[in-house]
């Protein structure tokens, strides 16, 4: 499965599969109709599908992880 182009990156599409394939587990409910019903699989559906919403949090005071100040 391709990386969607919401997800900036492959490591944060599996993090974000591998939460929502535990929330499925606990018993949430799927966002989308699919003829599959393992968990791991539907929450790569529903993130490659924009379902899943996230925030990408960038840390207080870095521009592009350049400190000011220095030696």
């Amino acid at each position: 499965m391709d990386t969607p182009q919401a997800v900036d990156s492959k490591y944060r599409f599996i993090l974000l599969s591998a939460k929502r394939a535990r929330q499925l587990q606990a018993g949430a409910r799927p966002m989308i109709q699919t003829s599959t019903t393992k968990p791991t699989k539907v929450a790569q559906l529903e993130v490659g599908s924009n379902l899943v919403p996230f925030e990408n949090l960038q840390p207080e005071g870095s521009s592009a992880g350049k400190e000011s100040g220095g030696r």
